[in-house]
């Protein structure tokens, strides 16, 4: 028994660490389930966050595209008009400029034709002069327009570029905020499945110990029981010893009465006969050998 609950004492304790320790995992468990609930949270609004970042690129990529194209159009068309012009407009960029000057010109040669009179060979000078400077001016208009129109595209494909950089940067930002949380969020799943597993080991271990102490008890049940029922067993005979010495006693008592009793009786009838033989004889009686002629033994 002492060697039982020594053992039963050191299961105890065993029992009472594993379940310090299945309270210790559980409040490890809760801290973990709350920060992967975060972080699939924080994974949700990211998520969302890069699908409207998607959203905007799929709507303003082509968008960017298109207009790079059509800005390389418009340049290849710029270079078109630029060698059409040819190597003196292109020598005097200060012409290609000044299309007022040139407008004016074509004004006073126009003036000059309808006005003056000029000889035939002046005359198809002039009208030569006028369609050279007509046709100039209006690929400088063109230019112009070109040009115009390509400064236009070109700031509003300066403030598109920079659009759709900021679009795929925040979704370079996203995606990178999403690696990590889903790395992390792997990690603490790991984390939780461990934390599960070294509880499923201590509960086996305290369930263990459990049935360790109810072995034990069954034991100890055993041993009392039988300990039990040795003192009864004890007490019983003792009574019976008891007893026996008591019978023993009163029959020894009753014995030794019968032998004082006849001893008496022996001795009371001597004593009568005695008595009876001095009366015979003649002889003066006590009172007490009166007694003993006439009277009970019993008296």
């Amino acid at each position: 028994m002492k060697t039982l609950l020594e053992f039963k004492k050191t299961v105890q304790e065993e029992q009472r660490d594993g379940e310090k320790k299945i309270d210790e995992i559980n409040n490890k468990l809760e801290s973990v389930k709350k920060q992967i609930d975060e972080e699939r949270a924080q994974l949700d609004d990211l998520r969302a966050k890069l699908k409207l970042v998607n959203e905007a690129k799929d709507a303003e990529y082509p968008k960017f595209m298109e207009l790079r194209n059509n800005l390389i159009e418009a340049k290849n068309q710029m270079k078109t008009l630029d060698d059409k012009v040819g190597a003196a407009a292109a020598k005097s960029r200060k012409e290609r400029s000044d299309m007022h000057n040139l407008q004016k010109t074509l004004e006073q040669i126009e003036r000059d034709i309808q006005t003056k009179k000029l000889s035939k060979d002046e005359e198809r000078k002039l009208v030569a002069r006028s369609k050279e400077i007509a046709t100039k001016l209006h690929t400088l208009k063109m230019m112009h327009k070109k040009e115009d129109q390509y400064r236009s595209m070109s700031t509003e494909y300066d403030h598109l570029k920079e659009q759709v950089n900021r679009i795929f940067k925040q979704k370079e930002e996203h995606g990178s905020k999403i690696g990590k949380l889903k790395e992390s969020l792997d990690g603490l799943i790991n984390l939780r499945e461990s934390l599960y597993e070294e509880r499923r080991q201590v509960i086996h271990t305290v369930r263990e110990a459990g049935a360790k102490l109810e072995m034990i008890e069954t034991q100890l049940n055993a041993i009392a029981f039988k300990k039990s029922r040795m003192q009864a067993a004890e007490h019983r005979h003792r009574r019976q010893r008891e007893t026996d010495d008591r019978r023993k006693d009163r029959q020894e008592a009753i014995q030794e009465k019968v032998k004082r009793d006849k001893e008496y009786q022996e001795r009371w009838n001597a004593l009568k006969e005695a008595a009876l033989k001095k009366m015979s004889s003649g002889e003066k009686l006590t009172f007490d050998e009166m007694k003993l002629i006439f009277g009970d033994s019993g008296d």
